[in-house]
This record gives structure tokens, C-alpha cells and sequence, in this order.
């Protein structure tokens, strides 16, 4: 067997496929499946496409519900568990934020309380009116975002296909958000690496630790890739949807889990809420590396004590 090797780019990241196959042409239509189907959701979710069913779905706040398919469905149960996790922190209708808070502005300029309570007024998951067959946003310029599970939902997705096109070993990476087919083929796990948060200035990205994967997936959440700084302050992208604003107790947090929506989901809950991110992924019973805001690091308690199958070690 050898390992191919399929970069491609979607979802605004670079992305890679790698599988072992007997010949390039097997491993070529796994990936060309599995490439398809991150464009598919890429075309059917995303909030910057006009054609996607989110900007359908938006377009028709305050209006008529919108027919969604059972995939969708799926997505929306999963939404709501999350904000449910979360306390109401997580909530696919925290998009409208996106009117307050602009983190491309230059310069960088805070939103001032009347635009910030504008915002909030339209951010209201319990609100939505949704089943198994449509979903209504009762309110003119509510909007949902599928950005906190769409990309790892498309990983997992990807990996299974892999799987149907009879790939035993690979690792599919959008963004950094991972999920991996089984171990490589002699048994050794993935080697992944975590991204620094805080990488020395004018330097290249590098990493703060490795994580061992023989199977399942690890995503991160962050203050790094999106953000805002204004005297010397730093106002990440994650908004903490009852209050309209960044958070900022971590500077990110890694998670492992069987499912990278699930891995994804879970770290972001996690920075959502602050000061119980830990608590809350012990209660969960997964793995994790955490990078607080001063810098310390925190890992679960089965990798710190090096008894997880799924370590944390040291790059």
C-alpha cells in the first residue's frame, strides 16, 4: 500500500486528504468523493453563499418557514443540544452578532451599546420555529450560522465516505479540524499537531504539542485566527450569544473526540463558557488541551496522568 496525498480548498482553509491505497486510482476516487461532498455542504450551508439554504432560510426571516431535507433536520437537533450544553451560549442564531462586531474593519472599532443591543434583540434560538420537515426565524433579520458545525460536520462526512470506498487508513484535515480512518497501516497512529496560539512575532506557525490518533477526530477553537485588538486588548470572533460579546478566559482549546463535529462543537462550548470550560469537558468524559489566556496549559485528567490511549505529548 501507499500513502497519496489530495490538497485541495474549501470552507475559506486549506485542506488535505491523505489515504492508503493499493494504487493512485483507488485512492483518487475516495478522494475525489469525499472532496465533492465538502463542496456539496460547503454550497448548501454557507452564510456567504446567496444560493445556500442558510441565505434562504435568512433571506425569509420574519416571513414564511423554509422546507428543509432530514440532513438538515439532523443538524438543527444537534444545534439545539449544543445550546443546550452551553446554557444558551451556543446558538446557531448568534449570526446576527456579525452586524455589531466587524473584525476585518480597519481600524478596529468596538460596537457601541445601541448597535450591540440591535444585535442581541435578533439572537434567540429558543425562538425558532423548526421540525423534521421546515424551520422560521420569527423575526425580520434573524439569521442562522452553521459555522460552529458545518466544518467538522463535513469532516466527518469526508472520512465516512472514504470508509464506503473502501479506505481502512487515512486522515482528512479541513482547516485543522481532524478526523481519521483507523490507524496508519502498520498499527502507528496519526501524528497531529496542535497550532500555537501565540507564535513568536514574524514567525511561521508552529506547534505547541502533537496529539497521537489511531482513531476518531480532534478540532480546536481559539482567540487566534479571528480577532481584534484595540489598546492592547485582544476581542476574539467567539461571542458568547446572551451577551453579545467576545469571550476571553482561553486562548484555545483542543478536544478529541469519536466525531469531529462532536470534538469541534465541544470546544467551542468550552470557550463559550470561560471559566467552566474544563469542568464542563471533564463532565463530558473527553480529552482536551487548553491554553488559558496567561499562557498555562491544562489537559485532561487521563492525558496529564498519561493513561489515555489519545495523548497529549509534547512536540
Amino acid at each position: 500500500m501507499r500513502l497519496f496525498r489530495f490538497a485541495f480548498t474549501a470552507m475559506a482553509s486549506p485542506n488535505t486528504v491523505q489515504l492508503w491505497a493499493a494504487d493512485e486510482a483507488d485512492a483518487r476516487r475516495a478522494a475525489d468523493a469525499a472532496i465533492a461532498d465538502v463542496a456539496r455542504i460547503e454550497a448548501k450551508y454557507s452564510r456567504y453563499r446567496n444560493d445556500s439554504l442558510t441565505a434562504q432560510i435568512n433571506r425569509s426571516a420574519g416571513a414564511a418557514a423554509v422546507p428543509i431535507d432530514p440532513e438538515t433536520a439532523a443538524l438543527l437537533r444537534y444545534a439545539d443540544r449544543c445550546h443546550a450544553l452551553s446554557g444558551g451560549r451556543f446558538d446557531l442564531t448568534s449570526g446576527a452578532l456579525r452586524k455589531a462586531w466587524n473584525f476585518g474593519q480597519i481600524p478596529p472599532r468596538l460596537p457601541d451599546e445601541a448597535t450591540l443591543a440591535a444585535a442581541r434583540a435578533r439572537v434567540g434560538w429558543p425562538d425558532v420555529e423548526w421540525n423534521e420537515g421546515s424551520i422560521r426565524l420569527p423575526r425580520p433579520g434573524m439569521e442562522i450560522d452553521f459555522g460552529g458545525i458545518g466544518k467538522e460536520y463535513a469532516a466527518d462526512r469526508a472520512a465516512a465516505l472514504g470508509l464506503e470506498h473502501g479506505i481502512a487508513h487515512g486522515l482528512v484535515n479541513l482547516g485543522g479540524d481532524v478526523r481519521v480512518i483507523g490507524p496508519q497501516p502498520d498499527g502507528a497512529p496519526w501524528r497531529v499537531g496542535i497550532s500555537h496560539p501565540r507564535p513568536a512575532a514574524g514567525g511561521a506557525t508552529a506547534a505547541i504539542a502533537g496529539i497521537d490518533l489511531a482513531d476518531g477526530a480532534v478540532a480546536t477553537s481559539g482567540d487566534y485566527q479571528r480577532f481584534m485588538e484595540i489598546d492592547g486588548r485582544r476581542y476574539c470572533h467567539l461571542l458568547d450569544a446572551r451577551t453579545g460579546r467576545p469571550v476571553e478566559c482561553w486562548q484555545s482549546i483542543s478536544v478529541v473526540a469519536p466525531m469531529c463535529v462532536v470534538a469541534g462543537s465541544c470546544a467551542t462550548i468550552a470557550m463559550l463558557l470561560q471559566d467552566d470550560a474544563l469542568p464542563f469537558l471533564d463532565a463530558q468524559g473527553l480529552d482536551y488541551l487548553a491554553i488559558a489566556a496567561d499562557g498555562t496549559t491544562h489537559r485532561s485528567a487521563r492525558a496529564a496522568a498519561g493513561t489515555t490511549c489519545i495523548p497529549f505529548p509534547d512536540p
